[in-house]
């Protein structure tokens, strides 16, 4: 990777325009290795380059990788209309990189959810042409029989599909609680087959995508990380195909 000056590597993280960022760095704000930088134009290595901004620490990234988990009342839009955003639930940085969700969750829904600046990584993950295996727990407000289960293994018709659709998996959990495995992520697709079958879903939580679970990157609710080289592996797990993966939906 080539070098960069330091207004630049600010711009490319989100810190403003280069005139914002060398007013940023001229004021004293920036510090590499604990030393206020107060020059922009010396070429710097940007990969793997760690600087404060404000006295708060950040580590260069060229592409943004992001899991966060995601609580009710929020909407997978950078234009959200009736409730907050959930790029209200990031720095503020981010949403000047274009970081966008992957894929939608529902506002009432909860749990894993990707988010990217990186339009190949986007378009890889919501290409229907891939069909990634996502978890999903599911609360249902009638209680959880054998025949509903059944019913969701073997297919249920909704309105707009020709054939009725099934789930990859399903088993019960508790009392009123299904755990859920889908391919096709369809919309809203596991209200709407519970609805078909009977029942009515009263929450949901997406625990996985691929093989990459929420609970294994301990992220409390409301809170993200940065996705490593070998977590985004994990994301691949489904049918392979030329172009990208499974669209990330409920």
């Amino acid at each position: 990777m080539r070098k960069l000056t330091l207004d630049r590597i600010l711009q490319s993280q989100g810190f403003g325009t280069r005139k914002a960022c060398r007013a940023l760095i001229r004021a004293g704000e920036v510090s590499i290795d604990g030393q206020p930088i107060t020059e922009f134009a010396e070429p710097l290595a940007p990969q793997g380059l760690e600087f404060t901004v404000h006295g708060e620490q950040w580590a260069y990234h060229e592409h943004l990788y992001l899991a966060l988990n995601k609580p009710p009342g929020f909407e997978c839009s950078r234009k959200p209309s009736h409730h907050p955003g959930v790029l209200s639930l990031l720095p503020e940085q981010f949403a000047w990189r274009e970081t966008q969700p992957v894929g939608r969750l529902d506002h009432d829904t909860t749990g894993l959810l990707l988010m990217s600046d990186d339009g190949a990584f986007i378009h890889a993950h919501t290409s229907p042409k891939r069909q990634v295996p996502k978890i999903y727990v599911a609360t249902t407000r009638d209680p959880v029989t054998p025949a509903l289960v059944s019913q969701l293994l073997a297919g249920v018709k909704l309105d707009d599909e020709p054939a009725p659709i099934g789930v990859q998996g399903c088993r019960q959990l508790d009392a009123h609680r299904l755990e859920i495995v889908l391919v096709q992520g369809k919309y809203h697709q596991v209200k709407r087959m519970l609805a078909a079958a009977g029942n009515h879903c009263a929450a949901l939580h997406r625990s996985a995508i691929g093989d990459l679970f929420l609970e294994a990157l301990g992220l409390e609710e409301g809170h993200w990380c940065h996705l490593d080289v070998s977590q985004r592996a994990l994301l691949s797990h489904g049918k392979e195909d030329a172009e990208g993966s499974g669209i990330l939906e409920s």
